[in-house]
């Protein structure tokens, strides 16, 4: 089924081919500046550090509803190995082998195309299964610390977790913003919290996957006029599932990387932030979150950590 023609309005709406450069495979990372960064630690006050990640581990947040996306299965292939002769220093080593989008992650701009175009009008099929994403692999996001600002929208709306299906829109948005008492502004690393990971949290896999909260079509045009360098939430989802209009799948996705080359994040952990910004009633701080480098990756883990 072709795209409906509301989402071709709203790509236009939201399009950055081309506004860093034709050669551009950062996307609106280049809105955290020197100066941004600079201002982002100011927001640190007490030191007090918040880590975002679930644990990695076999029965992790995959059901194998999304196919391929396997658990971390940790095997140990040495232990206590003496490498120098009886007496001497032993090591231990292991392996892992995951999907690289199983737990708290980054999706890259190569994650998702569509129309057989990636981020700046690249082709979809410089994408190989030989060498991976060979333009806008995830290594290209390099040292992610910007101010992070928590948009508790659970919280605004005076509940522990949205209601499955609930299109987290503008309205939202706006709201969460008023309650945080700070001003979204560019460069801004956004993290939008559903409440739904405390399914997981809670032991409830199945639960947690789908049917979801999640941004709604509407969301990305608010994070376009605010010049949001990244966004992220604690669902698998991203975006609210099923869709909200009809037959329109992953829409969000598409707008996100595709049209803004703005990078999201999934699975992230923002329970204690929650807490921790309404005991201290703030909701701005520095945000450490830099994927693990992979080469040619269209996504990567990551173990953020917010500092109040």
């Amino acid at each position: 089924m072709a795209l409906a023609p509301e989402f071709h309005e709203m790509a236009k709406r939201v399009n950055n081919w081309g506004r860093w450069g034709a050669a551009d495979e950062r996307g609106t990372l280049n809105l955290i500046t020197d100066a941004v960064v600079r201002d982002a630690a100011a927001e640190v006050r007490t030191g007090r550090r918040v880590p975002l990640a679930v644990p990695l581990c076999r029965e992790g947040i995959q059901t194998g509803a999304i196919p391929g996306r396997v658990n971390p299965l940790h095997t140990m292939v040495a232990v206590n190995r003496e490498l120098f002769g009886a007496g001497t220093v032993a090591t231990s080593d292991d392996v892992v082998t995951m999907g690289l989008q199983a737990g708290t992650h980054w999706d890259g701009l190569a994650h998702v195309s569509y129309g057989g175009r990636i981020y700046n009008g690249r082709p979809a099929d410089s994408i190989t299964a030989h060498d991976g994403a060979t333009r806008h692999g995830i290594e290209k996001m390099r040292h992610i610390v910007s101010r992070g600002v928590l948009l508790d929208v659970a919280r605004a709306h005076g509940v522990e977790r949205l209601a499955p299906g609930h299109a987290v829109g503008p309205e939202d948005l706006a709201s969460a913003e008023e309650l945080a008492g700070v001003t979204v502004r560019p460069g801004d690393i956004v993290l939008v919290r559903t409440g739904q990971m405390r399914l997981y949290l809670a032991g409830d896999r199945q639960a947690y996957t789908y049917p979801s909260p999640g941004l709604s079509f509407h969301a990305p045009e608010w994070l376009h006029a605010r010049d949001v360098a990244a966004v992220a939430n604690d669902t698998l989802t991203f975006e609210v599932f099923p869709p909200e209009i009809d037959g329109l799948w992953l829409p969000v996705h598409a707008l996100a990387l595709v049209e803004m080359g703005m990078p999201q994040g999934q699975n992230w952990n923002l329970e204690e932030l929650s807490t921790a910004c309404a005991e201290e009633r703030r909701y701005a701080f520095l945000l450490s979150a830099t994927p693990d480098p992979f080469t040619g990756a269209t996504g990567a883990p990551v173990a953020p950590v917010a500092v109040l």
